[in-house]
């Protein structure tokens, strides 16, 4: 059997079996495909296959079905991932390009890409600790009752109203904004409690009192931001594909509840060349997605946060794939400076 036969017979058996849900056999791919040799040359290439455990014979079926092996190979034969429609493009366009607040574009990017995909869409919080510091709002709400309001570079935004222990008239809030402002921005969120210090200090005395209480609370603001965090929809795509798994679908909805084990599965999933990077089946170090396959890439300042799908085994990872780099380019392109 030559290498380019066997991988034109697997990528049949797996084009087949991801539209159909039904084990494939010779006939059918004789029908359905011009691989140029008859349904005997077929059945000795399914045969070569099985040996080399690329395919596998479910119990009940003549026909064949591909393995977590055979997906594998499939997977590395794509040597591009072909584009998207201009419609496809055009929908991801309209509907992330209507907001500037992260929460927002988030949200929107999962119920997106899980509609592109009829898979779980997954979403990474970028990585704020990394974060700079690209705007800071002081609000008078009360003459000591002050909004602070704390904007990232990756689009964040972070508030909450201080108590900042002294009246303050509105000119004297606005020049307390102009020195944070002046002397944080383009800042580290993560070395923000080093760097209030000094500003403090550099407030004229009979406004330090308030500048240490807007500095606490600008310091708590940059704290919350870096938690570990992300926006999931689509999960009753998987309901719908409760026969893709036969031992239990429960293990993979704890995978997506428990946030920390995603996180941590896709903080780990290495760059691949293409931009995109699949994990299949027993490949995912969590035993509760050994039926699951998950694509992903990085977005946003450094790649370092990911968006993709999870779903089962049996994907359109070609259609995912595309769909998955995408999303991910018009949500760099959104949040980026």
């Amino acid at each position: 059997m030559s290498e380019p036969r066997k991988l034109e017979v697997l990528r049949a058996i797996v084009e087949d079996y991801v539209h159909s849900r039904e084990p494939v056999g010779s006939k059918a791919l004789v029908e359905r495909h011009h691989l140029g040799v008859s349904s005997a040359t077929i059945r000795n290439d399914m045969a070569a296959l099985e040996d080399e455990g690329l395919i596998t014979a479910p119990h009940t079926s003549a026909g064949r079905i591909p393995t977590d092996k055979g997906y594998r190979l499939f997977v590395d034969q794509i040597s591009a991932v072909k584009p998207l429609s201009q419609a496809e493009r055009r929908a991801i366009q309209n509907l992330l390009e209507g907001s500037e607040d992260l929460d927002d574009v988030l949200e929107r990017t999962v119920r997106l890409l899980s509609q592109l995909t009829n898979q779980v869409a997954v979403v990474q919080y970028p990585h704020l600790s990394r974060a700079m510091v690209r705007h800071i709002e002081f609000v008078l709400l009360a003459p000591r009752q002050v909004l602070t309001v704390l904007i990232a570079d990756t689009g964040k935004v972070e508030q909450r109203v201080i108590d900042v222990g002294q009246e303050l008239g509105d000119d004297a809030l606005a020049g307390l904004r102009t020195l944070f402002l002046k002397s944080l921005a383009g800042t580290r969120l993560s070395l923000l409690p080093q760097a209030l210090p000094a500003v403090v200090a550099a407030c004229e005395p009979s406004l330090r009192h308030a500048a240490q209480s807007l500095a606490r609370g600008l310091d708590a603001l940059a704290s919350s931001t870096r938690e570990e965090r992300m926006v999931m929809a689509g999960t009753a795509n998987l309901a719908r594909s409760n026969v893709d798994f036969p031992l239990s679908i429960g293990p993979v909805l704890e995978a997506l509840e428990e946030q920390v084990v995603m996180l941590r599965l896709l903080s780990e999933m290495a760059q691949d060349p293409r931009g995109v990077t699949v994990s299949i089946g027993r490949e995912n170090p969590y035993d509760g997605l050994a039926e699951a396959s998950v694509v992903a890439t990085g977005y946003g300042p450094g790649s370092s946060a990911k968006v993709g799908v999870l779903g089962p085994t049996r994907m359109d990872y070609p259609t995912t794939m595309a769909a998955v780099r995408a999303v991910a380019r018009y949500l760099s392109r959104i949040l980026g400076p």
